[in-house]
């Protein structure tokens, strides 16, 4: 099959698809792998890595997509991609589709196939090509909040972790999951004193022995968020379902009452986010934004502020499913691999996915039924 890896045209994104040692062992199993120029410079791969690879360099993204059948990307298909996309594209990437209906539109009226990492997803609940992000996320979060918090940056000139005889910041985590765990350890440290918050009293009670009692937990519910809300120095949102849009879990009011020079971080805001005064996508270059006092971060791909670490920690997960749908084809590897299947978000023109065709109002038709299994 003829595989394409496009360079990410998405604003100050700089990871790759998949690394030069990525693209070799797609070679050797028998593949043609096409590589738009400067697709890894970014995250510092040459093109003469790419070409020693085995690699064919393509000059521009539209002829990635004319020639290749099975797209493999970081982020979602840009307007500026539409009108590359027909119906004999397997487009594999992170769609996030619950937050971008006119993408959804797009590849549905298309009849694309629409694999996406963020659901594919283990028997255990597990979803193993979002975890990798989703723990540098999660990291980021923390760090990012603890320069946010001084005052250079606007912030509350609050040291993250004190120092003795001064207590440390206040980091609340909204979601105990990947993102939430990541961000706790972190947090932890730097010693900073740490609230996560989560409607999983399993989860709690997992997360408090993780970290041996080292941070406080709470049952998530509109009356721990708002008390935790206010002594917050920083907030983090770290809450999904996946294929589903991010509950709003933090009201406007809620935001009101936190102090001057305090920071909200959404994780989340690639699915729409949890804080209702997270009202849009920043980037990398201009990444916050003030409201009532209150210093706001929505950066939508956080992982492409380290796009090194983040390529190679997306390859380690994503190549065996591009080996297996460039091998057997989209219909018997998504019919061999249940988990595969479950990233399947739209097929032929039809919505496969239960959480996303529920967020975006789309007839969900179950995938055995497109597949004619």
């Amino acid at each position: 099959m003829i595989i394409g890896v496009p360079r990410e045209i998405k604003t100050d994104e700089q990871r790759v698809a998949v690394t030069p040692a990525g693209v070799e062992m797609l070679i050797r199993g028998g593949h043609v792998v096409l590589v738009q120029k400067l697709a890894g410079e970014g995250a510092g791969f040459t093109d003469e890595e790419y070409r020693t690879a085995g690699a064919v360099l393509v000059n521009d993204g539209q002829a990635v997509w004319h020639e290749a059948k099975l797209i493999a990307k970081v982020k979602e298909p840009l307007p500026a991609e539409y009108a590359f996309i027909n119906d004999q594209h397997i487009i594999f990437t992170y769609l996030h589709l619950a937050a971008v209906p006119e993408l959804a539109n797009v590849l549905a009226e298309k009849k694309a196939v629409a694999l996406a990492y963020e659901t594919i997803q283990k028997r255990d609940g597990s979803l193993p090509l979002l975890e990798p992000m989703s723990e540098i996320a999660g990291r980021m979060a923390v760090q990012v909040g603890a320069r946010l918090l001084e005052k250079t940056y606007g912030g509350r000139g609050v040291l993250i972790g004190g120092v003795p005889g001064v207590p440390p910041a206040e980091v609340v985590i909204l979601g105990g999951g990947v993102v939430g765990t990541a961000a706790a350890r972190v947090a932890l440290g730097m010693g900073a004193r740490v609230t996560v918050l989560d409607i999983s009293a399993e989860r709690l009670r997992a997360l408090y022995d993780l970290f041996d009692g080292r941070l406080l937990t709470y049952i998530s519910n509109t009356h721990t968020i708002q008390k935790a809300v206010q002594y917050a120095d920083l907030l983090i949102g770290a809450v999904l379902i996946p294929g589903a849009r991010a509950p709003r879990l933090v009201t406007e009011e809620m935001v009101r009452s936190m102090k001057p020079g305090t920071c909200i971080i959404d994780v989340s805001v690639d699915q729409g986010g949890s804080i209702e005064t997270i009202d849009r996508i920043t980037t990398h270059s201009m990444p916050t934004y003030d409201r009532h006092g209150v210093i706001h971060y929505a950066v939508a791909n956080m992982p492409g502020a380290v796009p090194r670490t983040a390529t190679f920690a997306l390859t380690n997960v994503t190549l065996p499913y591009l080996l297996l749908l460039a091998t057997k084809g989209y219909r018997e590897a998504m019919l061999s691999d249940q988990c595969l299947a479950g990233g399947a978000n739209l097929v032929s023109g039809h919505c496969t996915h239960v959480a996303v065709a529920e967020a975006l109002g789309l007839n969900f038709v179950p995938l055995p039924e497109v597949l004619g299994s």
